[in-house]
């Protein structure tokens, strides 16, 4: 199959975040189906199709107008596939997928990742190292889950991501606050997934997320990101670090578990995102999310390995053989910044690109006025005030140059 005709993007997402995604997508024609005109995203796109959503409070999506709206681009246009790299779309696009006979993931894998439970069943049947886990309704069904486990345990939304409501609970007489943290944070997303909580064995270990390809059921990874975690008893991912060269892209315990694992969730073809904590029974899935990474995982990745993930996705949607080879050898890594307290930001200092070792990008990411607010009140982008990027020769000196970047941020604030 050639590439020659419309790629659809169903979804552009926030310009900061996923800007330098479309633009590599776009470099090819694409099609964007998106709930709002665009204004950015005109540069990198063919043209355009506004569906409103079905509710955009919580970002739920109107499936049968998507599926209608690429119906009519495939009626007008030659549509060679179809793609998103956004967490509330997956399902849809699956759905226009199928609808349009394209490559992609079908409805059943794209929500055997988008609901968490389903995930762990299916990947608990398959044999894979999971924890233990429970869906519950209610405090006392998680108190009761949790004694079974034993604690800590974790709560969690089945259908949100970016860690938003996941707690940390060490023991039962946090179970209620905890509880309600998860529970509300469902109620913040779609529908199809609020009510209830999962709760789930703590899993202990260093944790790695790995971009990888799907196609005719084979996986095979572009680049892997060890995870920085803060703000406990929340996870809060704070930072991620890339390097082209990482040991463990070859490592066989490792890939044996990501092609086990997208087997059992029924992936064919398409992008994922799965997170994997080493634990000492060997690396358990934490999730594996139908799309590319978020927080710049991808951007950093592409900086590291000269693998240009967006346009990786366009193939893989058109169904063009893809064999990603990296072009860079070195470490690139993010930090993201965080106030000590809730407030209202009056002012940000950071360091300037070029005055620290291998800082080569530091960028407020809130204006003066922003209100940030920590978890659980706020999570990623609502309490964040800046990103810095290093890049170094290997991962230790990339680590200790994220370090001093962030050691020369600071944040000022109006508290009340």
């Amino acid at each position: 199959m050639t590439t020659d005709g419309l790629t659809l993007v169903v979804g552009s997402g926030v310009q900061r975040y996923r800007e330098y995604l479309l633009s590599s997508a776009g470099q090819r024609p694409v099609w964007l189906l998106d709930a709002t005109e665009p204004t950015w995203q005109r540069a990198h796109i063919a043209g355009h199709t506004v569906v409103p959503q079905r509710d955009a409070a919580r970002l739920t999506p109107d499936v049968p107008a998507l599926v209608a709206a690429a119906r009519e681009v495939a009626a007008a246009h030659r549509v060679v596939g179809v793609m998103s790299y956004d967490e509330t779309l997956v399902v849809a696009t699956a759905h226009i997928a199928e609808e349009l006979g394209l490559r992609g993931l079908t409805v059943a894998g794209a929500e055997n990742c988008r609901n968490k439970t389903r995930t762990r069943r299916l990947l608990t049947e398959a044999g894979l190292v999971q924890p233990r886990y429970a869906h519950v309704t209610t405090a006392a069904e998680a108190r009761a889950a949790a004694a079974e486990f034993g604690w800590p345990v974790v709560v969690k939304p089945r259908g949100m991501g970016a860690s938003i409501g996941v707690v940390r609970v060490p023991g039962a007489a946090a179970m209620d606050a905890a509880f309600t943290t998860a529970e509300e944070a469902s109620r913040g997303g779609n529908p199809d997934y609020e009510g209830g909580v999962l709760v789930e064995e703590m899993l202990t270990g260093p944790e790695i997320s790995i971009d990888g390809a799907v196609q005719n059921g084979g996986y095979q990874p572009l680049f892997i990101a060890h995870k920085s975690l803060g703000l406990e008893p929340y996870f809060e991912e704070t930072g991620h670090l890339v390097s082209s060269d990482d040991p463990l892209l070859t490592d066989p315990v490792l890939l044996d578990t990501l092609e086990r694992a997208h087997r059992a969730l029924g992936l064919q073809d398409g992008m994922t995102h799965t997170e994997i904590k080493f634990t000492d029974r060997g690396p358990a899935v934490v999730e594996v999310n139908a799309r590319l990474g978020g927080d710049l995982i991808p951007y950093i990745g592409r900086l590291a390995s000269g693998i240009d993930p967006a346009r990786v996705a366009v193939d893989v949607a058109a169904g063009v053989p893809v064999r990603p080879v990296p072009t860079r050898k070195t470490s690139v890594g993010i930090r993201f910044c965080y106030p000590p307290e809730d407030g209202t930001v009056a002012a940000a200092t950071l360091p300037a690109p070029g005055s620290l070792d291998g800082l080569v990008e530091a960028e407020q990411i809130v204006p003066a006025g922003a209100v940030l607010r920590l978890p659980p009140r706020g999570y990623a982008n609502l309490c964040r005030y800046a990103l810095l990027v290093c890049e170094a020769d290997g991962p230790g000196d990339c680590s200790d140059r994220l370090d001093a970047a962030q050691a020369a941020a600071d944040v000022r604030l109006e508290l009340g």
